[in-house]
């Protein structure tokens, strides 16, 4: 990966300029009137954005007779074929059942797929489009299609054969493999963490169709309370009065940099004219890499980093996001942003190289590293969603403390990598003060202690 230092000098300084805030609430959303610096008066918006499509797609069956008669076709012996889902497919089934990919309404076909790889978007039946930068897709190998041929429904199975949901009206199609990778990451290298645990060892044929999803995903891992949906993240976004909603995506631990961004975000939005804008601090929970900290000790360092007042918890909600990762840049972040919508978020907050990744052969970025943050300005169906890119911030040695990069005195500045910060971690050495919370830390040394000593050994997720 590109050092921080080798990339500060094409960073813009000074005061990073908030776009133009277009109109995106919902009806009925609050108009509070302000005066720009630059004079004259501008009105915003208030209030949570609409969901892709104009209604939030939800696919769980409602509790009581609807959901068991679907429990019950699910269930009966010798009924519909069956289709066992590997853990990324069950991760899917989540993000597509809680509206995450309105409007879809299930694993896409074949004409949902094509739009997907070639155009990045798909286009609605009024003519408009709504942005999809990633396949979301179900493959089946040959003894599978041949078992689910002719037939229209069949049952989606856990590893452990409980039925999770039903695909109707379903149809099949191949799956090249080579035209997805290239289109989904640039690149057909081998080496890609997404494409070897879920694509490589895949069916050669996709099968697309809508969910009847019987029950609401849960893992029973602790973290269940934070698996919160788009729709009740809107109704929690609610419930706290929010004007404004900006979103944070992140899937390593929060340094005090990170905290510095998300707070200063808050402060413009204020001076903006909003009133009380929530931050969504949203990591991602679905698959990632072997070498990345694994959720559960993100979300304990995640826990101190609110405990400690580096974020406050009035103005802060803290949800898993429960996407996998495809580390696929430019285009999954456009997916990133694009499920934020639908959660209610107007607001995207933007880093260096987001969703990127070291190139799996070659000593260098696979993504250069602002093609993501102006990618999502110019794509398709995100026109609603006000993009926010990173101001960079670095160790500032002179106040001791992690601060916005002053061009005027670069040699101030130490820039900590992740690789750094993990190498510190894993070495038992502390950081400079001010750089994380002491408490955060503290968990990001526990964990590589854990690895260590080998009681917890992160494995890649089996697809």
């Amino acid at each position: 990966m590109a050092s921080m230092e080798a990339l500060f000098a094409n960073v813009p300084g000074g005061n990073l300029q908030f776009p133009k805030t277009r109109r995106t609430g919902f009806p009925g959303g609050a108009m509070v009137r302000l005066r720009r610096v630059y004079g004259g008066a501008a009105r915003v918006r208030c209030g949570l954005i609409e969901p892709d499509g104009g209604k939030l797609v939800e696919l769980v069956a409602p509790a009581g007779p609807e959901r068991e008669a679907i429990r019950k076709e699910a269930t009966l012996a010798g009924g519909l074929p069956r289709i066992k889902l590997s853990r990324i497919d069950l991760q899917w089934v989540h993000v597509l059942s809680e509206g995450w990919a309105s409007p879809l309404r299930g694993f896409m076909r074949e004409a949902e797929f094509l739009q997907t790889l070639h155009f990045n978007c798909l286009r609605m039946p009024d003519g408009s489009v709504v942005n999809m930068s990633v396949p979301i897709v179900l493959a089946v190998d040959d003894l599978q299609k041949r078992a689910v041929e002719g037939r229209d429904r069949v049952v989606l199975v856990d590893a452990n054969g409980n039925p999770v949901a039903i695909l109707k009206d379903i149809e099949i199609f191949k799956h090249n493999k080579e035209e997805r990778i290239a289109r989904t990451w640039g690149t057909t290298a081998p080496g890609l963490p997404y494409v070897e645990e879920t694509i490589t060892n895949a069916g050669n044929w996709l099968i697309g169709g809508d969910l009847d999803v019987i029950e609401p995903v849960k893992y029973n891992d602790g973290l269940d309370q934070y698996r919160l949906s788009p729709a009740e993240l809107r109704e929690e976004f609610t419930k706290r009065n929010a004007d404004a909603v900006f979103a944070f995506q992140l899937r390593n631990p929060v340094h005090n940099g990170h905290a510095l961004l998300m707070t200063d975000t808050r402060k413009r939005l204020l001076e903006m004219g909003y009133k009380n804008p929530i931050l969504l601090l949203h990591p991602l929970g679905g698959y990632t890499k072997a070498d990345d900290v694994p959720l559960s000790w993100r979300m304990k360092q995640h826990e101190k980093v609110l405990e400690e007042g580096v974020l406050d918890p009035d103005t802060t909600v803290v949800a898993i996001f429960p996407s996998p990762m495809h580390y696929a840049g430019p285009t999954e972040v456009q997916w990133h942003a694009k499920s934020r919508i639908n959660a209610g978020a107007n607001f995207y907050i933007v880093g260096r190289d987001p969703a990127g990744m070291g190139h799996p052969l070659e000593n260098r970025d696979l993504y250069d590293a602002d093609h993501g943050k102006k990618v999502l300005k110019m794509a398709p169906g995100l026109e609603r969603l006000n993009i926010l890119p990173f101001k960079v911030a670095a160790y500032d040695n002179t106040q001791r403390k992690m601060a916005f990069f002053d061009h005027s005195r670069p040699q101030d500045f130490l820039f900590i990598s992740g690789t750094k910060m993990r190498n510190l971690a894993k070495n038992r050495e502390n950081p400079p003060d001010g750089f994380m919370c002491p408490g955060g830390w503290k968990v990001l040394v526990e964990y590589y202690d854990s690895v260590a000593s080998g009681t917890k050994i992160r494995q890649p997720v089996p697809a």
